[in-house]
């Protein structure tokens, strides 16, 4: 009998986790069409559907994986800052930090840290850092964390570049929809 209701509770706690974890964020009403079949449509057209034939007996695809490369924050950010030389970079962990970087003699460097908090290509995706260092001698060196318009010139520049990224794969990604529902009159 009690293993019985071991049983019974155990299976209702695993349903109701598995229905409560199945829940996610919907999307931007304002940006989204309510008939679904325009959603699929426009999904579709952008490469973010899910198609086993492009049209009628012609397989798709041709085994080309994206990953960090199809991310237009992570892309931008690297090319922004290409000219510093990288001391980690970890895509899966969602950070980029560059090594001391010097142009002059006078014993200056900055080194900046860019953190993604999020993949969408918005102002708040974005937590960077920049560090000062400034050494009178080798081993005399006084590092500070910077603030001011260079922050917000480095991410003004990545979220600009991010956006011409995202909608050049938007574009490159781009294909007609054609339904085969004889009922559909689009």
């Amino acid at each position: 009998m009690q293993l019985k209701k071991i049983i019974k509770i155990s299976f209702l706690l695993t349903f109701v986790i598995f229905i409560l974890g199945s829940c996610g964020r919907g999307g931007d009403a304002r940006k989204n069409s309510p008939d679904p079949k325009e959603r699929v449509k426009k999904n579709l057209e952008e490469g973010r559907g899910f198609r086993l034939m492009d049209q009628v007996g012609k397989r798709r695809g041709n085994g080309n994986f994206e990953f960090a490369s199809s991310n237009a924050l992570w892309r931008a950010s690297l090319d922004t800052i290409d000219f510093m030389p990288l001391a980690s970079v970890n895509y899966s962990g969602g950070i980029i930090i560059t090594d001391w970087y010097s142009t002059n003699e006078d014993g200056e460097s900055i080194k900046i840290s860019i953190r993604f908090l999020t993949n969408e290509v918005r102002a708040d995706a974005l937590d960077i850092k920049v560090f000062n260092k400034k050494c009178k001698m080798q081993s005399n060196c006084v590092v500070s964390e910077k603030s001011g318009n260079l922050i917000l010139e480095l991410k003004a520049k990545i979220l600009k570049t991010a956006a011409i990224y995202k909608k050049t794969n938007v574009d490159k990604n781009f294909k007609p929809y054609v339904s085969n529902d004889p009922s559909s009159n689009k």
